[in-house]
Protein backbone atom coordinates (compact mmCIF):
# COMPACT_ATOMS: atom_id res chain seq x y z
CA UNK A 1 0.00 0.00 0.00
CA UNK A 2 1.42 3.42 -0.80
CA UNK A 3 1.94 6.10 1.04
CA UNK A 4 -1.13 9.00 1.17
CA UNK A 5 -0.10 11.68 -1.05
CA UNK A 6 0.77 14.99 1.09
CA UNK A 7 -2.52 16.77 -0.53
CA UNK A 8 -4.48 13.69 0.77
CA UNK A 9 -2.99 13.89 4.58
CA UNK A 10 -3.23 17.88 4.60
CA UNK A 11 -6.64 16.93 4.05
CA UNK A 12 -7.09 14.62 6.39
CA UNK A 13 -5.66 16.61 9.10
CA UNK A 14 -7.72 19.25 8.20
CA UNK A 15 -10.81 17.27 8.69
CA UNK A 16 -9.02 16.06 11.97
CA UNK A 17 -9.02 19.94 12.80
CA UNK A 18 -12.30 21.03 11.90
CA UNK A 19 -14.88 22.05 14.87
CA UNK A 20 -18.67 20.66 14.40
CA UNK A 21 -21.36 22.84 15.84
CA UNK A 22 -24.83 21.79 15.61
CA UNK A 23 -27.62 24.37 17.15
CA UNK A 24 -30.89 22.46 18.06
CA UNK A 25 -34.08 24.62 18.99
CA UNK A 26 -36.74 26.85 18.12
CA UNK A 27 -36.95 30.41 16.60
CA UNK A 28 -34.46 32.15 18.94
CA UNK A 29 -32.05 30.02 17.96
CA UNK A 30 -32.88 29.95 14.56
CA UNK A 31 -32.05 33.73 14.17
CA UNK A 32 -35.63 35.38 14.38
CA UNK A 33 -34.90 38.80 15.06
CA UNK A 34 -31.72 39.38 13.62
CA UNK A 35 -32.16 39.67 9.38
CA UNK A 36 -29.37 38.92 6.98
CA UNK A 37 -29.79 38.93 3.45
CA UNK A 38 -33.41 37.32 3.22
CA UNK A 39 -32.53 35.07 6.66
CA UNK A 40 -31.35 35.26 9.70
CA UNK A 41 -28.39 35.53 11.40
CA UNK A 42 -28.75 34.72 14.87
CA UNK A 43 -26.81 34.29 17.65
CA UNK A 44 -25.46 30.78 16.48
CA UNK A 45 -24.15 32.11 13.46
CA UNK A 46 -22.24 34.58 15.41
CA UNK A 47 -20.68 32.20 17.38
CA UNK A 48 -19.83 29.25 15.27
CA UNK A 49 -16.66 31.23 13.61
CA UNK A 50 -15.55 32.08 16.94
CA UNK A 51 -15.22 28.54 18.04
CA UNK A 52 -11.71 27.86 16.37
CA UNK A 53 -8.63 29.80 15.39
CA UNK A 54 -9.38 29.21 12.14
CA UNK A 55 -13.09 29.87 11.34
CA UNK A 56 -12.73 28.04 7.79
CA UNK A 57 -12.61 24.85 10.01
CA UNK A 58 -15.61 25.28 11.61
CA UNK A 59 -18.60 23.22 10.68
CA UNK A 60 -22.02 24.88 11.44
CA UNK A 61 -25.48 22.91 11.34
CA UNK A 62 -28.09 25.13 12.17
CA UNK A 63 -31.67 23.01 12.69
CA UNK A 64 -33.87 25.01 14.96
CA UNK A 65 -37.00 25.29 13.31
CA UNK A 66 -39.44 28.88 14.19
CA UNK A 67 -42.30 27.13 16.79
CA UNK A 68 -40.36 24.12 17.99
CA UNK A 69 -41.36 22.35 21.39
CA UNK A 70 -39.10 19.79 23.19
CA UNK A 71 -40.85 16.97 21.69
CA UNK A 72 -40.15 18.09 18.14
CA UNK A 73 -36.55 18.10 18.82
CA UNK A 74 -36.39 14.62 19.59
CA UNK A 75 -37.85 14.06 16.49
CA UNK A 76 -36.70 16.16 13.85
CA UNK A 77 -33.54 17.79 14.71
CA UNK A 78 -31.80 15.36 17.25
CA UNK A 79 -31.12 12.76 14.53
CA UNK A 80 -29.67 14.88 12.27
CA UNK A 81 -27.19 16.52 14.41
CA UNK A 82 -26.32 13.00 15.51
CA UNK A 83 -25.29 12.27 12.07
CA UNK A 84 -22.89 14.97 12.28
CA UNK A 85 -21.28 13.93 15.23
CA UNK A 86 -20.95 17.90 17.14
CA UNK A 87 -18.01 18.50 19.08
CA UNK A 88 -20.13 21.00 20.47
CA UNK A 89 -23.95 21.17 20.76
CA UNK A 90 -26.44 23.76 21.39
CA UNK A 91 -30.28 22.34 22.94
CA UNK A 92 -32.35 25.78 23.81
CA UNK A 93 -36.00 25.15 24.11
CA UNK A 94 -38.70 25.65 25.95
CA UNK A 95 -40.30 28.68 25.46
CA UNK A 96 -42.81 27.24 22.73
CA UNK A 97 -44.05 24.54 25.63
CA UNK A 98 -44.75 27.62 27.47
CA UNK A 99 -47.49 28.76 25.24
CA UNK A 100 -49.19 25.82 24.13
CA UNK A 101 -52.57 24.76 25.90
CA UNK A 102 -51.45 20.94 26.44
CA UNK A 103 -48.49 22.30 28.41
CA UNK A 104 -46.85 19.52 30.13
CA UNK A 105 -43.61 19.72 32.17
CA UNK A 106 -43.27 15.96 32.46
CA UNK A 107 -43.23 15.65 28.49
CA UNK A 108 -40.91 18.53 28.24
CA UNK A 109 -38.53 17.61 30.85
CA UNK A 110 -38.48 13.72 29.29
CA UNK A 111 -37.71 15.51 25.58
CA UNK A 112 -35.16 17.80 27.11
CA UNK A 113 -33.58 14.94 28.86
CA UNK A 114 -33.61 12.65 25.87
CA UNK A 115 -32.04 14.90 23.48
CA UNK A 116 -29.36 16.01 25.88
CA UNK A 117 -28.26 12.52 26.90
CA UNK A 118 -28.00 11.55 23.22
CA UNK A 119 -25.50 14.32 22.38
CA UNK A 120 -23.79 13.64 25.26
CA UNK A 121 -23.12 10.03 24.30
CA UNK A 122 -21.62 10.63 21.66
CA UNK A 123 -19.33 12.93 23.59
CA UNK A 124 -20.21 16.59 22.56
CA UNK A 125 -19.88 19.61 24.32
CA UNK A 126 -23.44 20.55 25.45
CA UNK A 127 -24.68 24.52 25.54
CA UNK A 128 -27.90 24.85 27.26
CA UNK A 129 -29.84 28.36 28.77
CA UNK A 130 -32.58 29.54 30.76
CA UNK A 131 -35.45 32.21 29.08
CA UNK A 132 -37.04 34.79 30.09
CA UNK A 133 -40.42 34.83 30.58
CA UNK A 134 -42.97 35.47 27.79
CA UNK A 135 -45.37 37.01 29.44
CA UNK A 136 -42.98 39.82 30.80
CA UNK A 137 -40.97 40.53 27.85
CA UNK A 138 -44.66 40.95 25.93
CA UNK A 139 -45.86 43.36 29.16
CA UNK A 140 -48.93 41.28 29.37
CA UNK A 141 -51.11 42.39 32.28
CA UNK A 142 -50.86 40.11 35.37
CA UNK A 143 -53.30 37.66 35.35
CA UNK A 144 -51.93 36.51 31.80
CA UNK A 145 -48.46 37.24 32.73
CA UNK A 146 -48.10 35.19 36.17
CA UNK A 147 -49.23 32.05 34.94
CA UNK A 148 -46.77 31.84 31.98
CA UNK A 149 -44.31 33.06 34.35
CA UNK A 150 -44.99 29.79 36.49
CA UNK A 151 -44.80 27.72 33.67
CA UNK A 152 -41.21 29.59 32.50
CA UNK A 153 -40.37 29.61 35.67
CA UNK A 154 -40.74 25.33 35.74
CA UNK A 155 -39.24 24.86 32.22
CA UNK A 156 -35.89 26.80 33.47
CA UNK A 157 -36.27 24.48 36.61
CA UNK A 158 -35.69 21.58 34.68
CA UNK A 159 -33.39 22.86 32.05
CA UNK A 160 -31.10 24.00 35.09
CA UNK A 161 -31.40 20.52 36.80
CA UNK A 162 -30.57 18.67 33.84
CA UNK A 163 -27.83 20.82 32.87
CA UNK A 164 -26.23 19.92 35.98
CA UNK A 165 -26.47 16.32 35.19
CA UNK A 166 -25.19 16.24 31.74
CA UNK A 167 -22.38 18.62 32.46
CA UNK A 168 -23.27 21.65 30.25
CA UNK A 169 -22.04 24.89 29.94
CA UNK A 170 -25.23 26.86 31.05
CA UNK A 171 -26.17 30.71 30.18
CA UNK A 172 -28.62 32.30 32.53
CA UNK A 173 -29.98 34.01 29.47
CA UNK A 174 -33.03 35.02 31.36
CA UNK A 175 -30.99 37.15 33.64
CA UNK A 176 -29.55 39.36 30.60
CA UNK A 177 -31.23 42.66 30.74
CA UNK A 178 -33.89 42.38 27.89
CA UNK A 179 -36.34 44.64 29.99
CA UNK A 180 -33.76 47.25 31.21
CA UNK A 181 -32.10 47.45 27.65
CA UNK A 182 -34.93 47.72 25.16
CA UNK A 183 -31.97 47.58 22.08
CA UNK A 184 -31.78 44.10 22.79
CA UNK A 185 -35.14 43.33 21.96
CA UNK A 186 -36.44 43.35 18.30
CA UNK A 187 -39.74 44.79 17.38
CA UNK A 188 -41.78 41.52 18.32
CA UNK A 189 -40.72 42.21 22.11
CA UNK A 190 -40.19 38.32 22.02
CA UNK A 191 -36.99 37.57 20.56
CA UNK A 192 -33.44 39.36 20.51
CA UNK A 193 -32.82 42.03 18.30
CA UNK A 194 -29.42 41.76 16.27
CA UNK A 195 -27.35 43.09 19.43
CA UNK A 196 -29.20 40.46 21.72
CA UNK A 197 -28.22 37.98 19.45
CA UNK A 198 -24.43 39.12 19.55
CA UNK A 199 -24.56 39.48 23.46
CA UNK A 200 -25.98 35.75 24.01
CA UNK A 201 -23.28 34.69 21.21
CA UNK A 202 -20.54 36.61 23.37
CA UNK A 203 -21.95 34.93 26.50
CA UNK A 204 -21.54 31.84 25.64
CA UNK A 205 -18.00 32.21 24.28
CA UNK A 206 -17.24 33.77 27.12
CA UNK A 207 -17.99 30.23 29.24
CA UNK A 208 -16.59 28.15 26.90
CA UNK A 209 -13.37 30.03 27.52
CA UNK A 210 -13.71 30.25 31.30
CA UNK A 211 -14.07 26.68 30.88
CA UNK A 212 -10.99 26.01 29.25
CA UNK A 213 -12.00 25.12 25.56
CA UNK A 214 -9.84 26.13 23.10
CA UNK A 215 -11.51 29.48 20.81
CA UNK A 216 -11.02 31.97 18.28
CA UNK A 217 -11.11 35.78 19.25
CA UNK A 218 -14.77 36.65 20.68
CA UNK A 219 -17.87 37.08 17.85
CA UNK A 220 -17.31 40.11 15.86
CA UNK A 221 -19.70 42.94 16.00
CA UNK A 222 -22.62 43.94 14.36
CA UNK A 223 -24.16 46.56 12.98
CA UNK A 224 -27.00 47.03 14.76
CA UNK A 225 -30.34 49.51 14.02
CA UNK A 226 -31.46 51.84 16.26
CA UNK A 227 -34.05 50.00 19.04
CA UNK A 228 -37.45 49.72 17.86
CA UNK A 229 -39.22 52.68 18.64
CA UNK A 230 -43.75 52.47 19.44
CA UNK A 231 -44.10 53.25 16.11
CA UNK A 232 -42.17 49.85 15.08
CA UNK A 233 -43.83 48.14 18.01
CA UNK A 234 -47.06 49.31 16.66
CA UNK A 235 -46.25 48.30 12.71
CA UNK A 236 -45.34 44.69 14.01
CA UNK A 237 -48.30 44.06 15.86
CA UNK A 238 -50.79 45.80 13.34
CA UNK A 239 -48.96 42.82 10.71
CA UNK A 240 -47.30 40.18 11.60
CA UNK A 241 -48.45 40.45 15.52
CA UNK A 242 -51.70 40.27 14.58
CA UNK A 243 -51.48 37.21 12.61
CA UNK A 244 -49.16 35.33 15.40
CA UNK A 245 -52.41 36.32 18.12
CA UNK A 246 -54.72 34.60 15.85
CA UNK A 247 -52.47 31.56 15.65
CA UNK A 248 -52.30 31.54 19.40
CA UNK A 249 -56.32 32.63 19.78
CA UNK A 250 -56.90 28.76 18.91
CA UNK A 251 -54.75 27.51 20.81
CA UNK A 252 -53.55 29.20 23.94
CA UNK A 253 -55.82 31.91 24.29
CA UNK A 254 -58.25 30.00 25.51
CA UNK A 255 -56.69 27.69 28.04
CA UNK A 256 -54.85 31.13 29.09
CA UNK A 257 -58.16 33.00 29.71
CA UNK A 258 -58.88 29.84 31.80
CA UNK A 259 -55.80 30.17 33.70
CA UNK A 260 -56.39 33.85 34.71
CA UNK A 261 -59.35 33.22 36.08
CA UNK A 262 -57.96 30.21 38.09
CA UNK A 263 -55.10 32.74 38.97
CA UNK A 264 -57.79 35.65 39.84
CA UNK A 265 -60.09 33.24 42.33
CA UNK A 266 -57.07 32.47 43.84
CA UNK A 267 -55.97 36.07 44.38
CA UNK A 268 -59.19 36.86 45.47
CA UNK A 269 -58.86 34.36 48.27
CA UNK A 270 -55.20 34.58 48.95
CA UNK A 271 -54.08 31.30 48.22
CA UNK A 272 -51.86 32.04 45.27
CA UNK A 273 -49.04 29.99 47.00
CA UNK A 274 -51.30 27.29 46.32
CA UNK A 275 -50.93 27.10 42.51
CA UNK A 276 -47.29 27.97 42.90
CA UNK A 277 -47.17 24.47 44.92
CA UNK A 278 -48.56 22.74 42.71
CA UNK A 279 -46.22 23.80 40.04
CA UNK A 280 -43.11 23.40 41.96
CA UNK A 281 -44.53 19.99 43.30
CA UNK A 282 -45.48 18.81 39.15
CA UNK A 283 -41.63 20.18 38.15
CA UNK A 284 -40.06 17.86 40.70
CA UNK A 285 -42.20 14.68 39.46
CA UNK A 286 -41.02 15.24 36.13
CA UNK A 287 -37.50 15.63 37.50
CA UNK A 288 -37.91 12.55 39.73
CA UNK A 289 -39.27 10.11 36.56
CA UNK A 290 -36.50 10.52 34.46
CA UNK A 291 -33.97 7.57 34.46
CA UNK A 292 -31.01 8.76 37.33
CA UNK A 293 -27.71 10.45 35.41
Amino acid sequence: MTAPTRPTAARAAARARTVRFAALGDSLTEGVGSPDQGGWRGWSALLAPALATDPTLVTHLNLAASGARATELTMRQLPSALDLRPHLAAVLVGGNDTLRAEFDIARTAAALDTVLGALAAQGAVLLTACLPDPGALLGLPGPLARPLARRMASVNAVVHELSHRHAAVHLHLAQLPWLADRALLSADRLHPSPAGHLLIARRFHQLLAEAGHPLGPPPAAVRAPAPPGRAADLWWLATRGTAWLARRSVDLLPGLLALAATEGVHRLCGSVAVLDARSGAATEAALAALAPP
